[in-house]
């Protein structure tokens, strides 16, 4: 059957597209070989040309090969955003071994599922990171801990002299420069960068092709310990050639990077696709508006993959007339939903269509995405390339009707081979349809006459009122056309009549702090079904936030489902 959406589908590409058979690490050593001058990494005024690059991944990849690591080793990659977490991710591939991405916001305790779960016995890290790391391995038996540890500092790949525009934000400059001591490793070696750049061993011959394990990113879910996501070359192939092709990325493109790294976006859209582009990435370690600002200004940025709160912050600096986003020709982002009245904003002022896209850390960053030339608002988009995607009863698993709500599922090159070492999760995470094996989301979305998805929730996330399904991202996007609300996150909390009520925590924006949690309820009856309406609102500083820029709202539901005397 002929999909709605092929009526809007760019007619510049392709429905499905044939990716080369060869691992990520090609994609490098072709771009190197072609622009060898070029700049491929720009942090803070220091530039790395792709033959640099490239050189620099060989040397490492000699390094860890000496230290023993092995065709499908696990190695533990954990770094904000830096020229080193480019050089690790692909010397680890360089060297035939899998990445394991870790957030560099996890202490101690987290690390250690991280060690032992995919028997990890070297890491890559950075200084301000490094001794929470060996805390966590030399708490672990023996038999368990890291055997290696390379440590890096922020000033290996910049220079801590630079002044001016180059220089670091002053919030981030004592972190940047200092130079942190290297951790002791119990039963194992720790080695500086430098020393692991300088030791002078060959790589390996790299042998490893598209069916072989490269990238091992953990997700939280819903419930137990972090399950980690098998995805083998060609998953994450498949979705960095469809996002050049679908971003009209280039080697002219200049992209900002400032979407961590380690989470799936980064590192497949953002990273793995500006690579095979042999375009340039301007690399922030982390959010900063002032800095994005200046550097969108500066650098000439032609692309940017964002979290939607990225824009709305830089929108709201002080100093936003002083910026210059001419040059900018693509922008888009997932995560979140865009509120349309920013999008609207974009538009209207600065010409720029906003695209969102979705995806999960299963399905290495997105399995839907807007077309540039027919984006729709607070949309997921239509499936991707080579994507086939679904809204089913989640029970049933029936197709349901254009217009209902229902669980998505998803079938394509992209999507991961399982989870590792839970064969029961594995089996629970995919169904027979059609004939063909598609992955259950756990998100709740619905698809419209023209084929575009659209997000109601995850499927853990409803909040049951009186009989009634509350979605609390329908909600918060209603809020978000308050005047005073700048951001919002919807729970749910008890209630004796109705099982559950709708709580609203919100912050407000910083010309309208007058505003009284009646005078919000009262805007929300006025705009929006009484089932939805919160009963109650709590005001905030900020909403907590992930290190991709995610707002936590299961912090706040399970602060709200906490014992009032444990608070």
């Amino acid at each position: 059957m002929e999909r709605p959406h092929y009526k809007f589908w760019p007619q510049r590409l392709p429905r499905s597209i044939t990716v080369p058979a060869t691992s990520m690490w090609h994609n490098l050593a072709t771009s190197a070989a072609r622009y060898p001058n070029k700049a491929a990494l720009v942090f803070f005024g220091t530039e790395t040309s792709y033959a640099e690059l490239a050189a620099q991944v060989e040397k490492l990849a000699g390094t860890l090969h000496a230290l023993g690591v092995r065709r499908g080793d696990r190695v533990i990659l954990d770094m904000q955003n830096s020229p080193q977490l480019v050089i690790a991710h692909f010397a680890i591939m360089r060297a035939n071994a899998v990445v394991v991405p870790v957030n560099p916001m996890n202490r101690a305790e987290e690390l250690k599922h991280y060690i032992t779960d995919p028997d990890a016995k070297v890491a890559i890290i950075t200084g301000d990171l490094a001794a929470e790391l060996a805390k966590a391995s030399n708490a672990l038996p023996p038999a368990e801990r890291l055997a290696h540890m390379i440590v890096t500092q922020f000033t290996d790949t910049f220079d801590a002299d630079v002044q001016g525009d180059e220089a670091p934000a002053p919030a981030w400059r004592d972190w940047l420069l200092t130079r942190h001591p290297l951790p002791t490793l119990d039963g194992g070696a720790v080695m500086a960068w430098t020393d692991a750049l300088q030791a002078g061993h060959a790589a390996p011959e790299h042998v490893v092709g598209a069916d072989d394990m490269a990238l091992l990113p953990y997700t939280s879910g819903t419930t137990g310990m972090p399950k980690g996501c098998i995805h083998n070359h060609s998953s994450l192939m498949h979705n960095a050639c469809a996002g050049q092709l679908w971003g009209l990325s280039s080697s002219e493109t200049v992209a900002l990077a400032v979407v961590p790294m380690f989470h799936i976006t980064g590192t497949v859209s953002m990273m793995h696709s500006a690579i095979l582009s042999s375009a340039t990435l301007v690399i922030m370690p982390r959010w900063d508006r002032e800095v994005a600002g200046q550097l969108i200004s500066r650098r000439k940025i032609t692309g940017w993959i964002n979290i939607p709160t990225m824009v709305i912050d830089l929108l709201g600096s002080p100093n936003f007339a002083s910026f210059d986003l001419s040059s900018l020709q693509s922008i888009g982002g997932g995560g979140a939903a865009m509120p349309q009245a920013v999008a609207q904003r974009l538009l209207e002022q600065y010409g720029l269509k906003y695209s969102e896209g979705y995806g999960l850390t299963e399905t290495a960053a997105p399995s839907h995405n807007n077309p540039f030339e027919h984006p729709k608002q607070q949309c997921l988009g239509i499936p991707f390339m080579s994507t086939d995607s679904r809204v089913v009863d989640p029970d049933t698993l029936v197709e349901l009707p254009i217009g209902e709500s229902g669980e998505i599922i998803i079938h394509g090159p992209q999507v991961f081979q399982g989870y590792w070492k839970r064969p029961e999760a594995t089996a629970a995470a995919f169904v027979e349809f059609e004939g063909k094996r598609f992955f259950r989301s756990g998100d709740m979305g619905r698809m419209d006459e023209d084929g575009f998805f659209f997000m109601t929730d995850r499927l853990k996330r409803m909040i049951n009122a009186s009989g009634f399904k509350v979605w609390p991202a329908e909600v918060e996007l209603l809020m978000f056309r308050h005047p005073a609300i700048q951001e919002a996150c919807v729970i749910g909390t008890k209630d004796a009549y109705r099982g559950e009520s709708v709580k609203a925590v919100v912050v407000l924006r910083p010309t309208h702090k007058d505003t009284t949690e009646q005078e919000i309820i009262d805007w929300c009856r006025e705009n929006m079904a009484v089932y939805k309406i919160p009963r109650s609102v709590q005001f905030v500083d900020a909403l907590p936030k992930s290190g991709s820029g995610k707002v936590m709202w299961r912090l706040l539901q399970e602060a709200e489902a906490a014992p009032v005397n444990s608070r």
